[in-house]
C-alpha cells in the first residue's frame, strides 16, 4: 500500500525537547522511509551527546552557526555548522552540537523515521564539550 501524501506548515508543528536537549519540530513521515524535522539550539546553548541505535541522519543548516562534533570508530572531527553546510550522522556515530552567538537551526531526514515509541533510541554518551 502507498502513503498518502502529506503537508506541514513549520509554524503548526509541535515544538518538543529532542533527547539531546535541542528544540524540535517533527515534520513530514514517510512511514518504513524517512522522517523530517527541524532542530534548533539557543545562542550559546550545547546538545547533549548521544548516538543513535537504529537511525541515520542527514543534516542541513538553514541559519545561525556552531560546531558539530561527531566520533566513529576512533575518527574525532569538528565540523563548523553554518547555512548551506549539509553533513551526515551514519548508524553509531557519537555527536554533539552547539550553537554559536545567533543561535542554529537546521533541518534532518532522518532514516528509517525516527522511532516515536523508542525512548532508547537516543544514547546519552560522553561528549567533547
Amino acid at each position: 500500500m502507498t502513503a498518502r501524501f502529506s503537508t506541514v506548515r513549520i509554524d503548526e508543528a509541535p515544538e518538543v525537547t529532542a533527547p539531546d536537549g535541542s528544540a524540535v519540530r517533527p515534520l513530514c513521515v514517510l512511514p518504513g522511509a524517512a522522517s523530517f524535522a527541524r532542530f534548533e539550539l539557543a545562542p550559546e546553548q550545547v546538545s547533549q551527546a548521544v548516538s543513535h541505535a537504529t537511525v541515520e541522519e542527514i543534516w542541513f543548516v538553514v541559519s545561525g552557526g556552531g560546531e558539530m562534533w561527531r566520533s566513529q570508530d576512533g575518527r574525532d572531527e569538528v565540523t563548523a555548522l553554518e547555512p548551506g553546510v549539509c553533513l551526515t550522522v551514519p548508524l553509531g556515530t557519537t555527536f554533539q552540537f552547539r550553537a554559536g552567538r545567533d543561535g542554529l537551526r537546521v533541518v534532518a531526514a532522518t532514516v528509517p523515521p525516527w522511532p516515536v515509541d523508542s525512548p532508547d533510541e537516543a544514547r546519552p554518551e560522553q561528549g567533547r564539550w
